[in-house]
């Protein structure tokens, strides 16, 4: 760690102390106004050394507290009253199997697994039809003809059928359908790399 680092001084870039009338390099940072929460880190004053200790020396990081609030907040158990996400018996994930309730910690994996196919399979009942297939496929679906339930053997045999109707070759040299024969070409190289046929 360099050195500036570990004592607190970060580079200036030609930042100035924001205390009124200091002319020194702010190179050190003390808590703005806005305090880090919910919308960001907050904000940061930055103030030359001797301003800096003076900051240190009267921040109170009780100011508003009440009595009571500042011994809580001092009290050794401090925080541990709440169940953090990593914590929980769940580890934070909902629906997955604890350890502790299986003998045998291949259980709880099939378990989980189980858990993982009911759910995967809970949303593809809730898609509609063919939302396991992206617009262009579902273009080229409907190219060659197939509905939205075809596997990948299906789309095999039924590009087969189509280059067999549709080639010169097998129609005596007539090159009339040649267009068609591209495009369920084209619709069968898409399909066949398609995350629906994995």
């Amino acid at each position: 760690m360099r050195e500036t680092k570990f004592h607190g001084r970060y580079d200036t870039r030609g930042r100035r102390c924001e205390a009124d009338g200091c002319d020194e390099a702010g190179e050190f940072r003390a808590p703005g106004e806005r305090s880090p929460g919910f919308d960001g880190p907050g904000d940061w004053r930055w103030l030359c050394l001797g301003h800096v200790r003076e900051f240190n020396a009267g921040y109170d990081w009780f100011r508003g507290m009440t009595p009571d609030e500042i011994l809580e907040a001092q009290s050794p158990l401090a925080g541990w009253a709440r169940e953090t996400r990593a914590f929980r018996a769940d580890g934070g994930m909902d629906g997955v199997p604890r350890w502790a309730d299986f003998d045998d910690p291949l259980d709880a994996i099939g378990a989980r697994a189980a858990d993982i196919r009911a759910r995967a399979a809970a949303r593809h009942a809730a898609a509609p039809e063919g939302a396991r297939f992206t617009g262009p496929e579902r273009a080229a679906l409907n190219a060659m003809g197939l509905g939205y339930e075809t596997d990948r053997h299906a789309l095999r045999r039924r590009y087969s059928e189509l280059v067999r109707r549709y080639h010169p070759d097998r129609n005596g040299g007539d090159r009339s359908h040649e267009r068609r024969l591209q495009s369920v070409v084209e619709a069968y190289q898409l399909l066949r790399k398609a995350a629906a046929f994995a």
